[in-house]
């Protein structure tokens, strides 16, 4: 970077020689001569013309500048390269002077053209005012060495520009002693000829010179020879400029809105746009608090970024107050825009965690309004809107001032979740409360109905009705009451209560179908009861004189009878044939087979799988699994029929020891003297006591009675085993007792003794029998002892 500075000048190389801008040059540049306190306070006077024409000494003269001068000593050679740039020296209000490039250079040979339009394009971009350094011996020559850049000024300017006056003023240097009002005709004569040989596009063929250029021309005289009439012709040329220089702009009508103060409007406005932009993305606050809000709520949010953003477009508006209004507002909105864009992120998330906060802290409200005992219905009311003011509260803190921002969705979407979370909590409310009494329901209705099935009987099913109304009715009127915080409409509680009323009559539609299934389980416990234990509820013995068939007969029409029961669930007041055609069909099987014999055309009532005037959703067993049913209870109760029988034949010959009576009267015809006998010699008589002790001793012990209880040969194989043993017991015990010494102090008691000798030999003989027992012999008698 190249910059010059004097006491009042300071210059920068705009454009090298190379065309590359120097940027940094000009930031530099535009500090230095506090040209953002101007605003729009300033004019650009650039310069072109042949080289070493004498421009630079022009305008270090006219403007006070720097600008490097041709050495005349060293000859004619190329000494501005590129643009320079420099602020003129005590004219008010600020102006700039461009020094370009000369033409006609041979230092850049073919590549002159290019740079020359390049250079005139930046120049009548740029400037104001343009002055067009030229000889005044060229003026009126065909071949004049200012012809070639005009008509590239021209062509630019068509067309790159809509038509827009910028001011040429014609500089003829070294006059001569023609007047000047003589040369400026001549001189406007050859420019027009170049307007009009230049070619224009179509929309402007027709547009004259002035519609683009105000044309100006004045003269000095030579530097060299005259050169204090030269100083003091450009000392008038400088008050002019001094004096007129805001006149000559105001003078353009489209200098007001012209390109050229739209353009450097918008190249500042964008620069001190973009300074602040960067300058409020670096702001240490604002990094704090967009950090901060990523995981947590920050309080004052809204009213701390307000300040920060008013701040930053406060100073955009203090830079550029001074360029246009319309460019200055429109680049000012688009800064604010970029601004709000940056923080929408950051405010987004802000309203998301007041939002969740908001959600979560009415959530932990709304249960503990529950749990508290708070209707339902009044719970979510008050909640729902203490909430959405806190939430209303919590965006208004978040709120920026420069945002008009749309926040009615996140709004909704809180109140969205809110009555989602009410809606979840209530269906899971209500279902709780439904299971609830369903479960009381389930306990208060399965056990009884299952005892009541158990024990079936003709009052079995209007019994398990009026218990389901009861019960149901008791269940109804809790959860209505319940309902009653829910506010809840008629026909939705009316469908729950109709479910509860549908659940109850599926329990015990349930609890009977499960007893249907083992229902012939229940008719073989039924049997058995019956069959097994008489009215008392005592278990029978069959001693021989109980009526068998009549016992089975009452035990199988009691187990039909459940069986009658449980074939089908009767809630109604309907009244059914069932009973009767099981009795008929299946407890009159021989007159119905003998009917069948005589007439082939009978139909079996229980060859169906359906009952009269019973729906199939009622049935619980078809009348052909009844039949079924039955005749497999039969076949399975004919075993236990079968064993009461045998017991009562084994008992009646095991009461049945002694002879026939003809027996008996042969006995005593035939031994009337052997028992004459035995009445003439007593000793046979205490021999036969004796005998008939020890047999009835053995009687006893061996317990002969109930071994043949079970039929003759097994009581005789089992007395086999255990009549040696028990010989041996009694001789055994006698012989021990017969060593005992007698007391004789009393001879009145001395009977007694033996009878109780006997008494304790067959005590012993009986402990013996047990001893004998434990060592693998068992006597049935040892349980009666």
């Amino acid at each position: 970077m190249q910059m010059e500075k004097t006491d009042d000048c300071c210059s920068t190389h705009l454009i090298d020689g190379d065309g590359t801008f120097v940027d940094t040059g000009l930031d530099h540049f535009i500090k230095e001569v506090k040209l953002g306190e101007c605003g729009l306070s300033y004019a650009i006077v650039s310069i072109m013309g042949p080289q070493s024409s004498g421009k630079s000494t022009l305008l270090n003269h006219l403007f006070g500048t720097n600008f490097r001068e041709m050495d005349a000593f060293k000859g004619r050679s190329q000494t501005t390269k590129g643009i320079w740039m420099a602020r003129c020296a005590g004219i008010e209000p600020c102006t700039l002077v461009m020094d370009l490039e000369g033409t006609d250079g041979r230092e850049r040979g073919e590549d002159d053209t290019a740079f020359e339009k390049q250079s005139a394009l930046f120049a009548l971009a740029v400037s104001d005012i343009v002055l067009i350094n030229m000889w005044c011996h060229d003026i009126g020559r065909e071949q004049a060495a200012n012809k070639p850049l005009l008509k590239t000024v021209f062509q630019v300017m068509m067309r790159l520009f809509s038509p827009r006056k910028t001011t040429l003023m014609f500089v003829i240097r070294d006059k001569t002693r023609t007047p000047l009002e003589n040369l400026e005709p001549v001189l406007r004569e050859d420019i027009q000829k170049i307007w009009d040989s230049v070619p224009k596009p179509e929309a402007h063929k027709e547009t004259p010179l002035s519609e683009f250029f105000n044309v100006e021309v004045v003269a000095l005289s030579s530097y060299e020879e005259k050169e204090e009439q030269f100083k003091e012709q450009v000392a008038t040329l400088r008050q002019r400029f001094f004096h007129s220089i805001a006149p000559v702009i105001k003078e353009n009508r489209d200098l007001d809105l012209p390109a050229h103060k739209v353009m450097v409007a918008t190249v500042r406005c964008e620069e001190i746009a973009k300074e602040k932009y960067s300058s409020f993305a670096a702001n240490e606050e604002w990094c704090h608090m967009e950090e901060a809000v990523q995981s947590e709520i920050v309080s004052g949010f809204g009213k701390k970024l307000s300040g920060i953003l008013n701040f930053s477009l406060s100073e955009y508006d203090a830079e550029a107050i001074y360029f246009d209004g319309g460019v200055r507002s429109a680049k000012r909105k688009q800064l604010e825009e970029k601004l709000l864009q940056l923080v929408q992120p950051a405010h987004q998330s802000m309203l998301g965690h007041i939002r969740s906060r908001t959600l979560e802290n009415f959530k932990e409200a709304f249960e503990k309004a529950l749990n508290a005992g708070e209707g339902f219905s009044l719970a979510a009311v008050t909640c729902t809107q203490n909430h959405m003011d806190k939430f209303d509260k919590g965006h208004a803190d978040a709120v920026i001032e420069q945002a008009n921002w749309d926040t009615s969705k996140v709004r909704d979407k809180l109140r969205r979740d809110i009555d989602a979370h009410i809606t979840s909590v209530r269906e899971a409310k209500l279902s709780e409360l439904t299971s609830s009494f369903e479960a009381k329901l389930n306990e208060a209705l399965s056990g009884p109905v299952e005892a009541l099935l158990d024990g079936a009987n003709s009052e079995t099913w209007p019994t398990i009705k009026k218990l389901l109304q009861r019960e149901t009715e008791s269940a109804v009127a809790g959860v209505s009451n319940a309902l009653s915080g829910f506010d809840m409409d008629e026909q939705s509680m009316e469908k729950i209560l109709t479910g509860l009323e549908n659940y109850a009559k599926g329990v015990v539609e349930a609890k009977a179908r499960e007893q249907a299934g083992r229902v012939l389980i229940l008719m073989k416990d039924r049997f058995s009861i019956l069959f097994s234990h008489d009215s008392d509820s005592m278990p029978r013995v069959w001693t021989g004189k109980e009526d068998i068939r009549a016992i089975t007969k009452t035990a199988r029409s009691s187990s039909l009878k459940l069986l009658s029961v449980m074939a089908a669930i009767r809630m109604g007041d309907d009244v059914d044939n069932i009973e009767t055609t099981l009795s008929s069909s299946l407890m009159d099987m021989k007159n119905n087979a003998a009917v069948k014999d005589r007439s082939i055309t009978i139909i079996d009532p229980l060859a169906s799988s359906s009952w009269e005037e019973i729906p199939s959703s009622r049935t619980l067993i078809t009348p052909v699994q009844c039949k079924s049913l039955w005749r497999q209870f039969n076949s399975e109760t004919e075993y236990t029929v079968t064993q009461a029988i045998s017991a009562q034949e084994a008992h009646k010959r095991s009461n049945n020891w002694l002879p026939p009576p003809w027996a008996i009267v042969a006995l005593a015809v035939l031994g009337f003297n052997e028992f004459m006998t035995l009445l003439r010699n007593p000793l046979y008589l205490g021999l036969i006591f004796a005998g008939f002790l020890l047999f009835k001793a053995l009687w006893v012990q061996l317990d002969i009675s109930g071994e043949f209880r079970n039929g003759a040969l097994p009581g005789l194989l089992s007395l086999s085993t255990k009549f040696v043993p028990t010989i041996m017991n009694l001789l055994r015990r006698l012989a021990e007792e017969g060593q005992k010494p007698i007391t004789t102090t009393d001879p009145r008691r001395n009977p007694a003794p033996v009878s109780r000798n006997f008494q304790s030999g067959s005590s012993s003989t009986s402990d013996s029998s047990s001893s004998s027992s434990s060592s693998g012999v068992t006597s049935p008698k040892e349980g009666n002892e």
